[in-house]
């Protein structure tokens, strides 16, 4: 079983790497390297923390901070919908307890 890859060149703060990527995948790439360089502009922009190694650490730091965040806010929304969800089946139930009662 083999997958289709490619080369894909990207830049992340004027410097040049190139990273196989699967076929159909190179867009999403391309677009995270860009958020990449972008995340790694604005640290090294507010002149605190200096260094490539660093910059690229801190910035993976806040990426994954990102990610956890939305992560854990979409476990919550499922939860809370799986609660309503529960709920509205409970007062269905009721209504229909209260409905044959009425017959």
């Amino acid at each position: 079983m083999s997958t289709d890859t490619s080369t894909l060149e990207v830049f992340i703060l004027d410097k040049s790497y190139r990273i196989n990527c699967p076929e159909g995948e190179q867009d999403s790439l391309r677009n995270s390297a860009q958020y990449l360089d972008r995340k790694m502009r604005e640290i090294r922009s507010g002149g605190k923390v200096i260094g490539l190694e660093r910059i690229a650490v801190i910035a993976a730091l806040n990426i994954t901070h990102e990610l956890l965040s939305a992560s854990r806010h979409m476990d919550t929304e499922s939860n809370s919908k799986a609660e309503l969800t529960r709920l509205i089946g409970k007062i269905e139930k009721t209504l229909d307890s209260y409905q044959a009662l009425d017959s």
